[in-house]
């Protein structure tokens, strides 16, 4: 046998699902009375923090901000969070699954929480676009590689 057959595999897994925190606001009712023609304003970041050596949350949070005639619509932030068991996993790796693979897992869950959120605000349902955070993951590595480079 090679030595990468009795290499330990690493362990990788979803070990809880949770919505971190959530709210919604709208600022005032006369909103209501208007032609509805949204300007939004989304924006999306994600967190990793280590909580013991093999456990990871994983945090990515929305805020979406809409406007409406010049007026203040709604404004929803939502943080969905996971615990993410990463056990054995080679070092090089981390990063991506920490920075783009467990935030494609937590984004179906983000995108249906803001959609329940607003459509219970009596608005239109607002359904985030898909997010390739395997490209963006590769453009920010691009980025830092860039401004490291240049410092």
């Amino acid at each position: 046998m090679s030595e990468q057959e009795n290499a330990p595999q690493g362990q990788f897994a979803l070990e809880r699902l949770y919505l971190k925190d959530a709210s919604f606001e709208i600022p005032g009712a006369e909103v209501f009375t208007q032609q509805w023609d949204p300007e939004l304003d989304i924006n999306l970041k994600s967190t990793a923090e280590q909580l013991d050596p093999t456990h990871f949350e994983v945090a990515i949070k929305v805020v979406v901000t809409a406007k409406n005639a010049g007026d203040t619509a709604f404004i929803v932030d939502v943080t969905q969070a996971g615990i993410f068991l990463v056990d054995s996993v080679e070092e090089d790796r981390l990063p991506y699954l920490l920075g783009a693979y467990c935030p494609s897992i937590l984004f179906p869950f983000l995108r249906e929480a803001v959609n329940e959120f607003v459509t219970k605000g009596s608005f239109p349902q607002l359904l985030l676009s898909p997010i390739n955070f395997d490209a963006e993951f590769e453009a920010n590595m691009a980025r830092i590689a860039q401004e490291t480079g240049n410092a």
